[in-house]
């Protein structure tokens, strides 16, 4: 039965800001914005007590899906700016992109992530939750999120400043907390909000303080460090971005009365939270220091490795400070290296799949010995559609305790001879396709013509280009095998000239191929996020994976796909090479030599676009054998990957990858 103390219990422990005024009505006895009080008090209570073994999850972003998974409900008018705007498409469909948008008439999703890292770890904090580990995400509240996106024709991607309102965010509550970070002569005054990630039960939360530099005690230049994330065209912001996630983010734990065992940085952006934790110590003690900290590198790209003049640094950090960085981060090149760093003041350091610790021991040879490697996963209860889930549930004897046990999909194989299993996973994949092309019924996508989508961000080494390489090509599969429809998005950073200039390439491209439209339907969507992930994720007939290799740490787009029974057409690379033998779909192209990296912008574009054309013609055929129409072949070899891509899932998913954390790196219970 619910305390009927609870509220005045939440608000001893939990310092809301103007609650009176703003946020009575969303946090009463029992209720935080319609989810369970009691379950934020055992949270917040557990990682003040002493004892245990408590964990500081840092990283630059988190994507929540808060537009759809557990989302807060509000008393209060939603601020239209919290509400997902109205998108353009451009497509080779131009009378449709001239009259339509496409609109969801949804809360965004809490904008503090530009992609794939977010989303990862903001399903690591859902499984935390999920597992009730004493934990605290530690992040950044951006004011202007990452940036909107905006196809203008002959312009390409056009970039615009995103607003957003977060005092009228449902569940994120602005703490009385403020606290000071001094480096050097420069003082930072940060304000910490609060949001907590729930488990699917609802019965446990992690809490995730995000810091803010938003504050009258601050000057116009240190007020805009939390303005946009991943501003890269200044050395100093990108500097005091830093700064602000490490040193900000431990002395928010301090402040909160957080007793903290581990700190986890979910790669090196968050690394000055080391130089925070020993300031002031002996060279013995900063040596222990080094057992709280443990690293996740997720990039093998170079742009991925954040690099500083010494002297950038050493106009900003104290002296102890900048000795600490000379000592641990300076590289051959006579910079910092804060990747370098990370490793050398972590006591646990892994990759993000098997073939990125590869590379890693190719990049960072002299630590190949003590690089392990946990690949990534996504959270099933996020990614799983409905339609799937309800399948699962209907075979309650085969996959029991699915709720609780994503790694039972591995039985899914004891299911490939069950006609019924076979018929349903079909129907479930056409519900969710049918959901997809009612969306976009105005440019005429049809459930029954085969689909397949490249959607993640947009550079170099992700070739997004390369399925437009051969237009001819291309169009004559379309015309020979079938009609196909081939669904793109992504953003690709500000200041990523190249980026752009891939995204002008392929809007000419499209834009001369109205004649065809019959046979080949191209459809660009704006503001690729979270929704519009699970969206196509689960809407498609095929997942298109083609990064250059090996330049893909891991990736999970796929991961998402394969939960839904989506098959994949895949280069060699990040997690993919661990499911190359599974019968998810197709492998093609450049394989990566396991001695060196190579080079990121040696892309391979015309031999790989050749075996992809090759792929993409086998794939059409087997699918329009298998679907003629709406009359199905239900014993073809394409439900067979599909089932395949079920069971891979068990593997590829967030409970399997805390497991490994928590018994590898964590030492957690």
């Amino acid at each position: 039965m619910e305390n009927d103390n609870s509220l005045e219990e939440f608000l001893s422990l939990v310092q809301v800001d103007r609650f009176k005024e703003h946020y009575s009505q969303d946090i009463t006895d029992g209720k935080y914005f319609g989810m369970p009080l009691a379950s934020i008090i055992a949270a917040e209570k557990r990682l003040k007590e002493e004892g245990g073994r408590s964990l500081a999850y840092f990283s630059m972003e988190y994507g929540l899906a808060s537009s759809f998974y557990n989302t807060f409900s509000t008393q209060l008018k939603p601020d239209p700016h919290n509400i997902t705007p109205a998108n353009s498409i451009f497509s080779n469909y131009r009378l449709a992109d001239y009259f339509f948008d496409v609109s969801m008439e949804k809360l965004i999703d809490l904008p503090i992530y530009s992609g794939g890292l977010g989303v990862l770890a903001g399903d690591t904090l859902k499984t935390m939750a999920d597992y009730k580990l004493p934990a605290v995400g530690v992040g950044v509240l951006w004011h202007s999120g990452y940036f909107k996106q905006n196809f203008w024709f002959k312009y390409g991607q056009v970039p615009e400043k995103m607003h957003w309102h977060p005092h009228s965010y449902p569940g994120l509550i602005p703490l009385k907390n403020m606290i000071k970070v001094q480096v050097n002569n420069e003082a930072i005054y940060l304000r910490l909000w609060k949001y907590y990630v729930f488990s699917y039960k609802r019965d446990y939360a992690i809490p995730l303080i995000l810091l803010d530099a938003e504050n009258p005690q601050n000057n116009g230049k240190i007020r805009e460090l939390t303005d946009q994330l991943y501003r890269s065209d200044d050395a100093w912001i990108k500097i005091m971005q830093r700064i602000v996630l490490g040193f900000g983010g431990v002395i928010a734990l301090k402040e909160l009365g957080y007793n903290i065992d581990i700190f986890h940085l979910n790669e090196g952006h968050a690394v000055f939270a080391f130089l925070q934790r020993c300031r002031g110590l002996s060279d013995d003690q900063i040596e222990k220091m080094k057992d709280e900290f443990v690293y996740t590198c997720h990039t093998p790209v170079d742009a991925g490795h954040d690099r500083f003049y010494q002297e950038e640094l050493k106009n900003i950090l104290g002296k102890e400070d900048f000795a600490l960085c000379q000592r641990f981060g300076y590289d051959r090149a006579g910079t910092i290296n804060l990747t370098l760093l990370a490793i050398n003041v972590s006591s646990s350091v892994n990759a993000v799949s098997k073939n990125h610790q590869k590379v890693m021991s190719v990049q960072f040879p002299k630590y190949k010995d003590s690089l392990r490697y946990i690949t990534n996963g996504v959270h099933a209860y996020t990614w799983i559609s409905p339609a799937y889930m309800e399948v699962f549930k209907n075979f309650s004897s085969v996959f029991e305790n699915i709720e609780e046990n994503p790694m039972i999909l591995s039985r899914a194989k004891e299911l490939k001879a069950d006609p019924g299993f076979r018929q349903q996973v079909w129907q479930a994949h056409q519900v969710n396709k049918a959901k997809l092309c009612n969306w976009l019924q105005k440019w005429d996508i049809k459930q029954d013509v085969f689909t397949l989508c490249w959607a993640r961000r947009i550079t170099a080494y992700k070739r997004p280009g390369l399925i437009l390489y051969d237009i001819k090509q291309l169009v004559d599969i379309a015309k020979r095998v079938g009609s196909i429809q081939i669904i793109l998005a992504g953003k690709a950073h500000p200041k990523d000239n190249l980026g752009f200039t891939f995204i002008n390439e392929f809007m000419d491209k499209v834009d001369k191929l109205s004649d065809v439209y019959d046979n080949l339907k191209i459809v660009i969507l704006e503001n690729y996020d979270i929704y519009l992930a699970r969206m196509l994720t689960c809407g498609v007939d095929v997942w298109l994976n083609n990064p250059l290799p090996p330049f893909e740490a891991s990736g999970t787009s796929g991961m998402k796909a394969i939960l839904n029974a989506v098959v994949q057409v895949s280069t060699l690379d990040g997690w993919v090479v661990e499911a190359a033998d599974k019968g998810i779909g197709r492998i093609f192209g450049y394989k990566a030599s396991e001695d060196k990296v190579g080079s990121e912008f040696d892309l391979h574009m015309q031999d790989d676009s050749r075996e992809l054309y090759t792929t993409l013609e086998e794939m059409a055929n087997l699918y329009y054998k298998t679907n003629q129409n709406g009359k199905i072949d239900f014993s073809s070899s394409w439900l067979d990957m599909m089932i395949d891509c079920i069971a891979t899932g068990s593997h590829f998913n967030t409970y399997r990858m805390l497991d490994e954390y928590k018994r590898l790196i964590w030492n957690m219970p």
